[in-house]
């Protein structure tokens, strides 16, 4: 598009009149030049770039662009900048802008008919970036009264959703020297940017009355007496938006008392039974920023197909009493507005009930004690073993993912204080079966692959341990994010109680071109995503393979990519890059990149890392460090 100065208007009007509309033979046609492209943003800086279409018949004395903050269309009299280049096709930085700023940016050119401008276009220029220092020691601030500094410390088996500019995280009690101890159940904090968070404090300040009506009404019920002082354990809340107005938390409360005489769980009262139930509760509010929530009371608790006989030989003996462990409480609004509870924790596998979408309970429910009432309590979805009572799988976290049509189960694998690792499978049908990446059959045993996370170490720092029972959810933008604590190996820094120091990790989840997800090696940190080209690759990383090695830390080896476009190191061969994917391909390995922070160099600077899936199922993660 060509746009005339209002005196080159004037000129031509006149030019018009006196020598009857003929062009000027002397100044000659106006130039044409195109929109400005965007090819880079900074914070304080835009590359960009555009052609000249019709030089007017007339040689180009001047072209550059022009910019303003305020103005739609600036013109040369506003901020600018020449272009020094005889070709047609030019390219120029803009400088000294101001950060999280959106600017209108037009190109100009002159010749001696006079300037013509381009078409407006706009951008917003990044937020000045500085990287998060919190430490991930937090022991010496980890108290009760430095709560406002804790930002992730005492973050374990987090559940995220969003309302309005704010993600809100939940929590379960969990906490380094049991800091929350005293202070209410299913901590809340919140962040706009999903790396600095704010502590809002808790949900629950106490047990609600239903529960130990609930369990001793089934006690009653068994031909057993009433416990007058329960012992509870409070775990793993999830929260989902369920309408316009309405979000529900479903919790889980542990009861830690033996069966058969109510006797609070220690090997001094043991007394030949099973432990006590879990019961699934729910809360519900219309606003997650006040933090006020309502209780809705019981939804669902462990069974059995053992009736009555809750009888354990000894504390070694792992035959478990409960097939389904009510804790760990997952939840799933599908495409066609049906709403599932997922759950399940050790005993026998994970479950699927569906719920009424008014009350968001299951429709019935007979009693828990009876076999043929054991479909009430829902289907088995997922087991680590199909003949295993006592397995070790729980914190299933579901999500449905619309661009490839499948439901994703996410699993926590193993103890949870160092070897936790965390596992996907996914199925087309809410209920199953779910397949693993080699596809083989997870609701009927298989073992599940891909396996998503690892105890890990990179260099230059203790590493992490007990990665998992996660939360996955995407933003406003389509991204999606994994969120689980993370644990410190015993004995950093000298502390001997260290591995109890728990810092949530929000991590990037990418997905491979064909729909299985990988979780970024280092932690989001809201790292400006600036282009990332073949130049930038060339260097040295730090690979680890994710091979499962129960209870072990995989440490990283070296890699280089030279600008030859070979790989020696952790992997041989070629190297080669596709911009349009963000794909990485070095020899036969497939990796998926973006910018992310290096946590582990002295000081945190940005850097490029990757993550992928080999054949087998195993993650592989990498990032550069020189």
């Amino acid at each position: 598009m060509t746009i005339y100065s209002k005196k080159w208007q004037l000129i031509g009007l006149l030019l018009c009149v006196c020598c009857g509309c003929g062009k000027s033979e002397d100044l000659g046609d106006y130039a044409t030049v195109s929109t400005p492209s965007i090819e880079n943003t900074t914070s304080n800086s835009a590359t960009l770039s555009c052609t000249i279409t019709d030089d007017g018949s007339s040689t180009i004395t001047e072209k550059g662009f022009c910019w303003s903050s305020s103005k739609q269309k600036p013109t040369k009299e506003d901020s600018s900048t020449s272009v020094s280049t005889s070709d047609s096709e030019w390219s120029g930085e803009i400088t000294n802008l101001i950060s999280n700023t959106t600017y209108y940016v037009r190109a100009y050119v002159i010749n001696k008919t006079g300037i013509a401008y381009s078409s407006s276009t706009s951008f917003t220029t990044l937020t000045s970036y500085a990287p998060p220092t919190y430490k991930d020691d937090y022991s010496a601030m980890a108290d009760w009264n430095m709560r406002t500094s804790w930002n992730l410390a005492n973050v374990h088996d987090p559940t995220v959703e969003k309302e309005g500019d704010y993600y809100y995280m939940y929590t379960t009690d969990a906490s380094y020297g049991n800091a929350h101890e005293g202070h209410g159940h299913f901590h809340c904090r919140r962040s706009k940017d999903l790396v600095n968070w704010e502590y809002k404090g808790a949900t629950m300040s106490e047990a609600p009355a239903w529960v130990k009506d609930s369990l001793n009404s089934m006690r009653s019920r068994m031909g057993l007496a009433a416990i007058d002082n329960p012992m509870y354990g409070y775990w793993a809340p999830v929260v989902r938006k369920v309408s316009s107005s309405k979000y529900r938390m479903y919790y889980s409360i542990v009861v830690d008392n033996y069966i058969k005489t109510g006797k609070a769980n220690t090997s001094a009262n043991f007394d030949g039974s099973w432990t006590e139930r879990a019961f699934i509760g729910m809360m519900e509010t219309d606003n997650l920023a006040n933090n006020t929530w309502t209780d809705k009371g019981y939804v669902i608790t462990s069974s059995t197909d053992r009736q009555l006989d809750w009888s354990r030989s000894n504390v070694s003996d792992w035959s478990a009493y409960f097939k389904w462990n009510a804790i760990d409480p997952s939840f799933i609004v599908t495409p066609n507005n049906e709403q599932w509870l997922i759950y399940g924790s050790w005993h026998s596998g994970i479950v699927a009930v569906q719920l009424d979408t008014t009350t968001g309970k299951p429709q019935k429910l007979g009693e828990p004690w009876n076999v043929n009432a054991l479909g009430d309590y829902g289907v088995r979805i997922a087991t680590r073993s199909a003949q295993s009572r006592w397995q070790g799988s729980e914190a299933p976290e579901i999500i449905y993912n619309e661009n490839t049509g499948y439901y994703y189960l996410f699993l926590a694998y193993d103890e949870l204080s160092v070897a936790y690792n965390t596992r996907v499978c996914r199925s087309q049908n809410i209920t199953g079966p779910y397949y693993g990446m080699d596809g083989q059959n997870i609701s009927n045993g298989a073992e599940c692959w891909p396996i998503l996370t690892h105890p890990y170490k990179f260099n230059n720092h203790s590493g992490w341990v007990g990665i998992s029972h996660c939360c996955v959810f995407k933003d406003d933008n389509n991204n999606w994010y994994y969120c689980s604590q993370g644990r410190l190996p015993a004995n950093t820094n000298g502390n001997a109680y260290s591995n109890a120091i728990m810092m949530g990790h929000v991590r990037s989840i990418k997905w491979t071109q064909d729909g299985w997800p990988v979780v970024m090696p280092e932690r989001y940190a809201a790292v400006p995503k600036t282009a990332i080209d073949e130049s930038n690759l060339v260097g040295t990383w730090e690979h680890i393979n994710l091979a499962y090695n129960y209870g072990k830390q995989q440490t990283s080896q070296t890699l280089i990519l030279t600008a030859d476009k070979k790989a020696s190191g952790a992997i041989t061969g070629n190297w080669s890059y596709d911009a349009n994917t963000s794909t990485l391909t070095i020899g036969s390995q497939k990796v998926l990149i973006e910018r992310e922070l290096n946590w582990e160099a002295t000081t945190r600077i940005p850097t490029i890392v990757y993550a992928g899936l080999t054949s087998s199922g195993q993650s592989v993660w990498g990032k550069k460090v020189e």
